[in-house]
């Protein structure tokens, strides 16, 4: 896996994770006017490994009480 940071056609940086493959499976989803600001955005998502994993179907569903 790669980060990869680039300006989008607006100027503003982005970053996106790109895999072995060659797919995308993450972006910034916004544009960021500083590279500074963008590189903190991928040490956030980098930091996240260790966050919790919650099952929101059951809440999407409808379903009270059932997620966690």
């Amino acid at each position: 896996m790669r980060f990869e940071i680039y300006k989008g056609h607006n100027g503003e940086w982005r970053w996106r994770l790109r895999v072995q493959n060659g797919n995308v499976i993450a972006d910034s989803a916004e544009g960021y006017k500083h590279r500074a600001d963008c590189e903190r955005g991928i040490e956030l998502v980098r930091s996240s490994a260790s966050a919790s994993l919650v099952d929101m179907s059951a809440k999407l569903a409808g379903e009270p009480g059932k997620a966690g």
